[in-house]
């Protein structure tokens, strides 16, 4: 065969590929386009209770509208994420749609690192420092800080600290609550946190009268340290009740006050 029949026999291939995949693909876009959503088809994290599959389904009946018996090729997927992105205790959610007719939703939800309680306005942040509200189905089991709080957030409010001050205050809270989860005595042992009229960070724990007074969040190591030193070296000579607070705020000191 000479070198110009080769050509047109492979041109004739080659058109006949082409047409096969057009053929396929309109084939398949056919037939996607007739498949109407039948079911929907949720996924949420059983560890923790702050979204449930009603949840989703609620969201998006009020805030996008309806989607069963609707084509899948029709439904606006992005919108859905946005609607379900919207809600506070969602980190992140995935829609996707697939050729039986089921629509899937992936939530990711928010994880809870502290618990933040001023009066009886109380609200949550993550290990990021988002702020998030409380929810109505689900308390988590998270460090509970109260007290007088130097932050002022809105009934509410979702999102990042409202002032750079806020966020510095957040993540030094964070990075001491993060050095007690690696005590295992702390981790059994720790109530909550307290914030005195002055300001002070206050450790309060489960068991003993004492209370530990740590003033800001930094050196978060050492102090924790010095309150370890008062419970070998301090603690055990005196009868239990006899001091009141112990002051560790100040380097190298440990500041035992019966009242």
């Amino acid at each position: 065969m000479n070198k110009a029949g080769r050509i047109i026999i492979t041109s004739l291939v080659v058109a006949l590929a082409v047409t096969v995949s057009v053929l396929v693909s309109g084939s398949a876009s056919s037939h996607r386009h007739g498949i109407a959503c039948a079911d929907v088809d949720i996924r949420v994290p059983q560890e923790q209770s702050f979204v449930s599959e009603q949840d989703v389904k609620d969201y998006l009946r009020k805030n996008y509208g309806a989607y069963i018996g609707e084509r899948i090729d029709s439904l606006d997927l992005r919108k859905m994420e946005s609607v379900l992105d919207s809600r506070s205790a969602i980190r992140k959610s995935q829609a996707w749609t697939t050729q039986d007719g089921i629509l899937h939703i992936k939530i990711t939800q928010r994880e809870p690192s502290v618990r933040f309680q001023k009066g009886s306005h109380g609200y949550y942040a993550d290990d990021r420092g988002y702020i998030f509200p409380l929810q109505k189905t689900w308390e988590a089991p998270v460090p509970v800080v109260e007290g007088n709080l130097p932050l002022e957030i809105p009934e509410g409010y979702c999102g990042e600290p409202l002032s750079e001050s806020d966020a510095q205050w957040i993540s030094g809270v964070l990075d001491l609550l993060g050095q007690m989860s690696r005590s295992k005595f702390w981790t059994e042992n720790l109530k909550q946190l307290s914030v005195s009229e002055r300001g002070d960070l206050v450790i309060i724990p489960l068991e003993g009268r004492e209370r530990f007074i740590l003033g800001d969040s930094s050196r978060p190591e050492e102090k924790l340290s010095l309150v370890e030193d008062y419970y070998k070296y301090i603690q055990p000579s005196k009868d239990p009740g006899t001091y009141a607070t112990v002051n560790v705020k100040y380097p190298g000191q440990i500041i035992c006050r019966k009242k």
